[in-house]
């Protein structure tokens, strides 16, 4: 039987791709069919032989191997991420233990919080009520309380000059194109940023109260609006219950035209106003005794910074510390100064310290000054629009407030692009 299967070989099946092939045997005519399934090289045409699965075996033992070295070593990057993680947390710990501890930044926080009216809460977070005091007793201002001598204010030709006394006064007297009434300066001290007004004619400046003192207030771009303000900052302060006063209720008096048109407990103790003759006081007065000394229009609030060319004497920072500001001031020529400060805006302006703005006064020649309302209410319009940016309130116009001292153009001078 052997040598049967033996002799009946065959001849080489010729392979035509995968089909079934007929071989036929030398010595026998019987055909048998063999189903063969090959692969052929597109370019070469050659048959491909297969290895049964090796290959893809190999391949996948390959990836296998190179997935369990990338877990190995996301692994090792995840505790190492986390070990820097906590290392980082702990350096934060430390700098802010070290931070809290310094000086500086205890002044700067405890009287930053202290002056506002619904955030000293801050204040107590990081220091015991005993440190705070401690702090607040070195921190002071020891206010100048000398009378105004009017005297000294000469109302008189503010138009340019040939000799200036500094690059300040030449900024200050060199008008803009076309408007005789005001000029807005830039202050940039790069910690803090906001505007200073130049009123050339003081008889321009006048008070804005609400007109619906006792129920709500208004935003100083409203107050500029409905009286005919060019250019306005916040006045006087308000009840602000939890940060959420409207300016309905303003705190101490209020002038307007010579009589008192509100009066209410809680205020500094000190008027700021103008005269008849269009001269900036502060006085310590009742609003009666003002009025009956000439007091036109007047506020309450404070301190006073600059009284006849004397400053107040500043401990520390004053115990008021950075923070959004305004304030009114006039130099001896009658001019009137404006001064818009903003602050609480970390990487744009945190705010000036009362010697601060004290120093930005003195530059451009203020004699008397005093501090108004700051903070949240620390607003600017120009032409009647919201024109600084305050630390609240912005995205709606400007808090409301009580009142406002505006820039007018009652002699009707020259002033281009001005809507009244």
């Amino acid at each position: 039987m052997r040598k049967k299967k033996k002799q009946e070989e065959i001849t080489e099946p010729v392979i035509v791709g995968d089909a079934d092939v007929e071989a036929t045997p030398k010595k026998k005519s019987k055909k048998i069919k063999i189903k063969v399934k090959v692969k052929r090289d597109p370019e070469t045409g050659e048959v491909i032989k297969k290895r049964r699965g090796r290959k893809k075996k190999e391949e996948q033992l390959r990836d296998d191997i190179v997935v369990v070295e990338e877990n190995r070593k996301l692994k090792k990057f995840h505790i190492h991420s986390f070990t820097i993680g906590v290392i980082l947390m702990d350096l934060c710990v430390i700098a802010g233990l070290i931070v809290i501890n310094l000086d500086t930044f205890k002044n700067f926080w405890v009287t930053s919080a202290m002056t506002t009216m619904t955030h000293k809460y801050w204040a107590y977070t990081l220091y015991s009520e005993k440190t705070i005091n401690k702090i607040m007793s070195e921190n002071y201002i020891e206010v100048n309380t000398d009378s105004v001598n009017l005297d000294d204010i000469v109302i008189g030709d503010t138009s340019a000059k040939t000799h200036y006394a500094s690059k300040y006064e030449k900024e200050l007297y060199t008008r803009d194109e076309g408007n005789e009434v005001y000029k807005i300066i830039r202050i940039d001290e790069g910690r803090y940023k906001g505007y200073l007004t130049v009123a050339y004619d003081p008889s321009d400046v006048e008070l804005a109260v609400s007109s619906k003192l006792g129920r709500i207030g208004e935003s100083v771009a409203v107050l500029c609006r409905n009286n005919g303000g060019l250019v306005g900052i916040n006045a006087g302060g308000f009840e602000d219950l939890d940060g959420w006063g409207n300016g309905s209720v303003p705190l101490g008096a209020i002038i307007k035209n010579g009589e008192l048109v509100w009066n209410h407990p809680g205020g500094s103790g000190t008027l700021i106003g103008f005269t008849k003759d269009h001269k900036l006081v502060m006085t310590p007065e009742t609003p009666e005794q003002a009025i009956s000394h000439g007091m036109v229009d007047a506020i309450e609030f404070g301190p006073n910074l600059i009284v006849n060319g004397k400053v107040s004497k500043i401990h520390g920072d004053g115990g008021w510390g950075y923070a959004p500001r305004s304030v009114i001031a006039q130099r001896r020529d009658g001019i009137v100064l404006l001064l818009e400060i903003e602050g609480r805006l970390p990487g744009y302006s945190i705010g000036a310290s009362m010697n601060d703005v004290i120093e930005i006064l003195l530059r451009y020649g203020a004699y008397n000054a005093a501090n108004l309302d700051g903070g949240a209410s620390a607003t600017m319009a120009v032409n009647g629009k919201l024109y600084n940016r305050p630390s609240a309130g912005g995205e709606y116009g400007g808090r409301t407030v009580s009142n406002a001292w505006i820039v007018t153009n009652k002699g009707k001078k020259t002033c281009v692009g001005c809507p009244y």
